[in-house]
């Protein structure tokens, strides 16, 4: 299915899961920019919404609740996304409501959260940026799964290298990376095409550069 259909359904989903404040949040707290983030960050990126949660409720550090706009959840991972306008209110924001943000933040973070807020303008005007900061983030984390594969010691340090940049890499970064020469780092390369986990980004005779395939997306 395309962006439209996964993202109701994926909506739908956690609106029926919910009730009382966790679903009137969710119905009124989830807007433009909230799908906007969605359909320009992350449905380029990786193409479903599994472990993300819309309106995710934390407990407050002042024993109430709060709600994050949207919670990636893994064994052993907690990662805050948050999409912040800009608009008059933040104009007329009290010394007390700002470090009152700043609190809560901070109480994310001592309690093993990461936190990752972009701009409004960051998600409409520079996507790309806000894809690369995403792949970055996540790829920290779960670049630590390719442990669990077959592949070899060099393949895994390639697919580590290209999560981590979270754009396309070339042969030469490889090489630089890994010191090893060009010949072996072309066989290298060679095998993750092979094996889906990378695919040409750029040249036909000669590829210039690498970017992810699927069987590592899919995956995240």
């Amino acid at each position: 299915m395309g962006f439209e259909e996964e993202y109701q359904t994926f909506l739908n989903a956690h609106l029926q899961a919910r009730t009382g404040e966790r679903l009137r949040r969710l119905q009124e707290g989830h807007n433009q920019a909230e799908m906007l983030f969605l359909k320009q960050v992350w449905w380029p990126l990786y193409h479903h919404f599994k472990f993300l949660h819309p309106e995710y409720e934390v407990d407050d550090f002042k024993d109430g609740k709060r709600y994050l706009d949207f919670a990636y959840i893994r064994p052993a991972i907690r990662i805050c996304l948050e999409v912040d306008g800009y608009g008059p209110h933040l104009k007329s924001i009290s010394r007390w409501q700002f470090s009152d943000n700043l609190e809560r933040q901070n109480q994310l973070v001592i309690d093993g959260w990461t936190v990752i807020r972009f701009s409004y303008d960051q998600v409409k005007e520079q996507p790309r940026r806000c894809q690369q900061i995403v792949q970055q983030v996540i790829g920290r984390w779960l670049g630590d799964e390719l442990d669990q594969t077959s592949l070899s010691f060099l393949e895994k340090e390639v697919l580590r290298l290209a999560i981590r940049k979270g754009e396309a890499i070339s042969p030469i970064e490889v090489e630089k990376y890994l010191k090893l020469s060009d010949k072996t780092v072309k066989k290298i390369l060679s095998q993750l095409v092979d094996k889906k986990m990378l695919i040409p980004a750029s040249g036909t005779m000669r590829i210039r550069s690498y970017r992810l395939g699927d069987q590592v997306k899919q995956p995240f």
